[in-house]
């Protein structure tokens, strides 16, 4: 069984507060887009990961592994050997570690016929990560709360041109909330497909984005790049540090320095 698992950029991204429970509040727009990892597993003797591609630290356990462990302790799963191939750039704000995991419990839920609910997939997946429970829909949303509730909107994008560069730096999560600030916004992004694209860079803001630019100068230099080029609209995705543009035309931007690039037309 091989699994597809996509990533996402965020479209606008404000903290709005902090919680009680130590997360924040945020508003957001998360549109998928198919920059995908890749990963298969079957029954196995006992559980084994693999990971090829982008190496992974291991201080911490793999949140496909999370997913596994999560339906296996409900519906005593076998043990399962796991391949991971990993495209999708870490640390970047894209999504990768949540899309794993959620398309792991959709998988698993296929594979075993639990039967299990997609509002109940979302239960599970809220328990891994913030974003998780986007990836068991996987359709553009306006997101509030800690990540976890969405509301769908159209594919707003659609025929749109983007362009994802990743530097060769890294801002984790928390090193990113760390360092922000609350904005209490008063921008309603859930009425973002309303607006022209090429009016966004006016309202729509990455509250990250001053922290990760003033201490990394080469995102603000891609982000330039990308305006340079013709983009509409140029941001960093999540925490960081990946910064797309959205074309109206192909941009053939195929290389930038020796950092990671991906082009697609988003559907």
């Amino acid at each position: 069984m091989i699994i597809f698992s996509n990533s996402k950029i965020n479209i606008g991204l404000n903290i709005i507060s902090k919680r009680d429970d130590g997360f924040h509040n945020i508003q957001s727009v998360f549109y998928p887009i198919k920059l995908s990892d890749v990963f298969e597993f079957s029954v196995n003797k006992k559980i084994y990961l693999n990971i090829t591609g982008i190496q992974l630290a291991k201080n911490n356990k793999n949140l496909i592994i999370q997913a596994y462990d999560i339906l296996s302790e409900k519906y005593n799963l076998p043990p399962l050997q796991i391949h991971l191939h990993k495209i999708i750039p870490i640390e970047a704000g894209l999504g990768g570690g949540s899309s794993d995991a959620a398309y792991m419990l959709k998988s698993l839920n296929n594979f075993f016929k639990l039967n299990i609910s997609n509002i109940e997939l979302k239960y599970f997946a809220d328990k891994i990560g913030s974003d998780c429970s986007f990836f068991i829909d996987n359709k553009p949303s306006y997101v509030t709360g800690k990540g976890e509730k969405h509301k769908y909107l159209p594919n707003f994008l659609k025929g749109k041109y983007l362009v994802v560069i990743k530097a060769k730096v890294s801002i984790s999560t928390k090193e990113a909330f760390q360092n922000m600030i609350i904005n209490k916004t008063s921008v309603d992004l859930s009425k973002i497909s309303e607006a022209p694209i090429k009016d966004w860079k006016q309202f729509v803001t990455n509250d990250f984005e001053n922290y990760a630019f003033e201490k990394f100068p080469e995102l603000a230099e891609i982000k330039n790049f990308l305006y340079s080029y013709g983009a509409e609209y140029v941001s960093m995705s999540g925490s960081g540090s990946a910064i797309y543009g959205i074309f109206n035309e192909n941009p053939n931007i195929l290389m930038y320095k020796d950092y990671f690039v991906w082009n697609e037309v988003l559907d």
